[in-house]
């Protein structure tokens, strides 16, 4: 890990939502020893996140990625905590993994900025919304950052740092050297709408949806075209199950409504499966059948 000594080396973390992404960062914070808290206010959810943590540590261990001791070691360094306070007290990074609701985000944050240290700092893992918006209504500003994290977390190397129209060059530091730790390769990126990744992936998904809708090709053969042709891992729309359609068509609208034009006018057929229920892998279906 090339951290630069010269800055405070990031410890405790609290981890706020412990869905899908939430889960996934918690779980590489303690596997790379900081002492992580998982908060959500609903029980079942750290629950199940309990049981996707130790299930993600034990498969590592059958396949030889890990040993049997840093998992454990992993698992002492987590925390589920149902209670907000106790999970954000003495954190030097509060990440929030919270649906992608501008008003919850800025609820979660202000409440963790007047729990936490002046120096500690305040991240969002939105894969879209504007970070200096978030930071808008929150107390010190400058220490306000996005921390985009990929699914699954604990396999997807890149995260994106995400530098807000207030945030220092010291905090843009530290989270990048926190990236680092966790053995991931950071991307620092301006405040824009979809910053670098959402806004390239959602353009590529989004034109694959209108080839569907077109009948240009089955699903299948779209993705193997990007698989096979671009050495893409996946293809779009077997992405886009695993993303979510409804999280996809959130996406899409906001960034059509930032950016206009067409390029991210949600297509009818995203619109159409979204109201039937079909919002990929979640849900058993989407552009593949996830039964």
């Amino acid at each position: 890990m090339s951290c630069d000594p010269e800055l405070p080396r990031i410890g405790a973390v609290s981890v706020l939502g412990a869905g899908t992404m939430g889960h996934g960062i918690a779980q590489v914070c303690a596997a790379a020893g900081h002492d992580t808290r998982l908060f959500d206010a609903d029980p079942e959810a750290l629950d199940r996140a309990r049981t996707r943590i130790g299930a993600n540590l034990d498969r590592g261990v059958e396949l030889g990625k890990l040993d049997a001791a840093s998992r454990d070691a992993a698992l002492d360094h987590l925390r589920i905590e149902p209670g907000f306070e106790s999970a954000v007290v003495g954190a030097d990074l509060v990440i929030e993994a919270v649906p992608e609701r501008l008003e919850l985000k800025r609820e979660l944050l202000g409440r963790a900025a007047a729990t936490v240290a002046a120096d500690a700092i305040l991240a969002s893992n939105t894969s879209s919304l504007s970070i200096s918006s978030i930071a808008d209504v929150l107390p010190g500003q400058e220490r306000v950052i996005g921390l985009h994290f990929f699914n699954p977390v604990h396999i997807m190397v890149l995260v994106e740092v995400v530098r807000g129209d207030r945030t220092v060059e010291r905090v843009v530091e530290r989270a990048r050297d926190f990236a680092i730790g966790l053995g991931k390769q950071p991307i620092v990126v301006r405040d824009s709408p979809g910053f670098a990744s959402s806004r390239l992936g959602v353009a590529l998904g989004l034109e694959a949806i209108r080839m569907v809708q077109e009948e240009v090709a089955t699903p299948q053969d779209i993705d193997l075209a990007m698989e096979l042709g671009y050495r893409h891992p996946m293809g779009p729309l077997r992405l886009t199950d695993l993303v979510g359609l409804d999280v996809r068509l959130e996406i899409a609208r906001y960034l059509h409504d930032e950016l206009g034009g067409d390029r991210f006018r949600p297509p009818e057929l995203l619109q159409r499966m979204v109201n039937e229920g079909k919002l990929g892998k979640k849900s058993g279906e989407g552009f593949y059948s996830w039964d």
